[in-house]
């Protein structure tokens, strides 16, 4: 990650850390426009094939706001949401329903109706109980929509157990080998007069630097793909290889291009159907943390310091309620004092949080410059899963969000009072 430092002291987007900090507050979430836009950028030029549509649907779990949907639609993204709140955002921000897929293994008949009545085009059937809520729910409505079946393939991604989603136990989708399943679902969704069947979804997991794990997910789709072809007469419209692109967060982490990844899938996607002498209309993926992992930073003050007999512990203003993937699956970060780039690293800190909670820990063995009060802690590549999963436990308030540009700094994502969180309170009788 190339880094811009002016006097001994970062900068983003042409703009001073240790200004974004005093304008803006700590704890803060930083993005790197630019930076998104050249991710962006990159899938809508290498994601191309001459035998199929292609489309890139942005995977917003990741990160989502007003200021990141419009650009997903400057750039004709696709949109991936697994809930609700999720759906009714991107409605607010009129994204096009044409290019939302509802994704989720328990949506609600609430979720289901919101899906229908803003026009959501395509859903994504996670097991058989939740097709026949789709199919009632859609007959009772009279409303429309397009379908696809998340499978499960299989494939036991080299990642953490939490973020594996394609193994044969994971909660997610209908296993590929359960043909009775997947053809008993097939069945009534084409009987429905307000649901049409366009194929598959599958997704294996998250953080995948091995290419290979891919390129055996294609081949046993394509051998699916044929077998529905051949046997039952039925032809699959559209794949949707899911995402979990790796990305770089510590030193070791060898992440593939975009680039590469593009043409790693589709060159593989091409020749598997020539070889079965199959086409498809549209292949699908769906990039999150590849787009907006590395463009994001988190800006903290240093608070106290502590010296035990075995670790120097930094406290900062911030901790797991803004970033709590270390607490969850001991997510790997790397640090530097933002104000104090030009200096040598002679100290091995911990960097703990402010939260009641032994397991608040940030970065351990980071090597940084002697710190004091007031120094700007910086952690690169916060930008996917730090806001989304941010919660205001010890009553915290959530941080605010910016985008950096060229300079301009723009409020995308205003800061919490402690009002703000009092807005939901009330002493209201009703009747039960």
């Amino acid at each position: 990650m190339a880094k811009e430092i002016n006097n001994g002291i970062l900068k983003v987007g042409g703009v001073s850390c240790d200004k974004l900090a005093d304008t803006c507050g700590t704890p803060l979430f930083v993005y790197d426009q630019e930076e998104l836009e050249k991710q962006l950028w990159s899938y809508k030029k290498y994601f191309r094939s001459d035998l199929f549509e292609t489309e890139i649907i942005y995977a917003s779990k990741a990160f989502t706001c007003n200021a990141m949907l419009h650009l997903l639609k400057q750039y004709g993204f696709g949109l991936d949401v697994v809930s609700g709140g999720e759906l009714y955002i991107a409605h607010k921000a009129d994204f096009p329903m044409d290019q939302v897929y509802f994704h989720g293994n328990n949506k609600t008949i609430d979720e289901l109706e919101l899906a229908l009545n803003l026009r959501c085009k395509t859903i994504v059937l996670d097991n058989d109980m939740e097709c026949k809520a789709l199919i009632d729910t859609a007959e009772r409505m009279q409303k429309s929509a397009s379908v696809l079946i998340r499978v499960n393939p299989g494939i036991t991604a080299h990642t953490h157990k939490y973020i594996i989603t394609g193994d044969m136990d994971s909660k997610f989708g209908v296993a590929l080998n359960d043909e009775k399943m997947l053809m008993e679902m097939i069945e009534s969704i084409n009987n429905s007069q307000y649901l049409s069947f366009e194929g598959f979804h599958v997704h294996i997991g998250s953080q995948i630097f091995d290419l290979k794990a891919y390129e055996i997910l294609i081949e046993r789709m394509i051998k699916r793909i044929k077998k529905m072809k051949t046997d039952y007469k039925i032809e699959i419209k559209a794949l949707n290889l899911g995402g979990g692109f790796g990305v770089r967060y510590t030193e070791e982490d060898e992440p593939n291009s975009i680039r590469e990844v593009c043409e790693r899938i589709i060159n593989k996607c091409e020749a598997e159907l020539k070889a079965s002498d199959l086409s498809i209309k549209k292949l699908m993926i769906e990039p999150g943390r590849s787009i907006v992992a590395e463009a994001g930073y988190t800006l903290y003050r240093v608070g106290y310091l502590k010296q035990t007999p075995n670790i120097s512990y930094i406290f900062v203003d911030g901790g797991m309620t803004d970033n709590i993937r270390k607490a969850l699956y001991d997510a790997k970060y790397e640090c530097d004092l933002a104000n104090k780039m030009d200096l040598k690293k002679t100290i091995k800190y911990t960097v703990a949080g402010k939260c009641c909670e032994s397991g608040d820990i940030l970065i351990e063995n980071a090597m940084l410059p002697k710190a004091q009060m007031g120094d700007l802690l910086v952690v690169y590549g916060t930008g996917a899963y730090g806001y989304s999963m941010a919660s205001n436990y010890n009553r915290l308030n959530k941080p605010a969000v910016v985008f950096v540009k060229d300079g301009k700094t723009r409020i995308v994502i205003k800061r919490e009072s402690y009002s703000d969180q009092l807005r939901f309170e009330t002493d209201e009788e009703v009747i039960v």
